[in-house]
């Protein structure tokens, strides 16, 4: 059986970022990393499925944007007047912004699957799906739906402590059983920049997702920094397209992004 590939058509590379827990980062991450793919010249979507959670419209500053239809489906959100990175949130069907999602199991699967498959992506190099925390019934929905199509990638994102690495490792087991190639782990918030004088400061411990990487060998694409303007940038919904180059965590994302780029042309040949 091979699927009608009607709107995935164009999309050249599917990339799940996982985590086996809430706040280390992975809705930042999948921004990030979507810009700094960008900078390499690739056109990237970005699909949110946290539905409870949905921070991708927010990070964008493209919040009041609405969602438009079209003859082979929604027509995704495009942050830039290039159009070299689009999105599709929860966040841009809710009425108000403080609307919970208060949805059981089977509602929010047929979301996903409708995200999957009536999304006119266009031509896209990279469509980066941000999940939400965990190994939960989205996450199986969210795979089973795209696995027709592509091959799928998955980026697991830790923090350094120890408890969040531990979780990570359940994350890795369900890549094993659902089939999921991990084109590496990221340590994000690994240690603080100062403004001032740029010296980096452990704040949690470090090293964790490097020894986790080892241990299960599968890549450690590298570590992220915390930079508190960037942030600040989300936070105030300031440009933070414009300020990204500018930030300590640019280099780091910027490696994270070429071995991105090479594993995918490696799978691709």
């Amino acid at each position: 059986f091979v699927p009608e590939r009607g709107n995935l058509a164009g999309v050249r590379h599917v990339l799940l970022v996982l985590s086996g827990k809430g706040g280390v980062g992975k809705s930042s991450i999948s921004s990030e990393l979507a810009l700094a793919l960008r900078h390499c010249g690739k056109k990237v979507g970005i699909l949110d499925v946290d539905l409870c959670g949905p921070s991708i419209p927010r990070m964008f500053r493209a919040q009041d944007s609405s969602v438009h239809q079209c003859d082979s489906g929604w027509v995704p959100v495009f942050v830039d007047p290039e159009k070299s990175i689009s999105l599709m949130s929860i966040g841009f069907l809710l009425e108000r912004p403080d609307d919970a999602v208060v949805w059981r199991g089977p509602k929010k699967n047929a979301l996903i699957k409708q995200f999957i498959a009536d999304v006119a992506w266009g031509d896209l190099d990279f469509l980066i799906v941000d999940t939400p925390p965990g190994t939960s019934d989205e996450h199986i929905c969210t795979v089973e739906a795209l696995r027709p199509y592509k091959p799928i990638d998955a980026i697991l994102v830790t923090t350094p402590q120890a408890v969040s690495v531990g979780d990570v490792r359940r994350e890795l087991t369900f890549c094993k059983k659902m089939g999921l190639r991990v084109l590496g782990i990221v340590e994000n918030m690994s240690g603080f920049v100062c403004p001032h004088c740029s010296e980096c400061t452990n704040i949690f411990s470090k090293g964790g997702g490097e020894e986790l990487a080892k241990h299960a060998e599968v890549p450690f694409l590298g570590c992220v920094p915390l930079d508190p303007q960037l942030g600040q940038s989300l936070e105030e919904g300031r440009d933070f397209i414009q300020e990204f180059p500018k930030s300590s965590a640019f280099p780091a994302l910027t490696h994270i992004a070429q071995q991105v780029l090479a594993g995918a042309s490696e799978q691709s040949s």
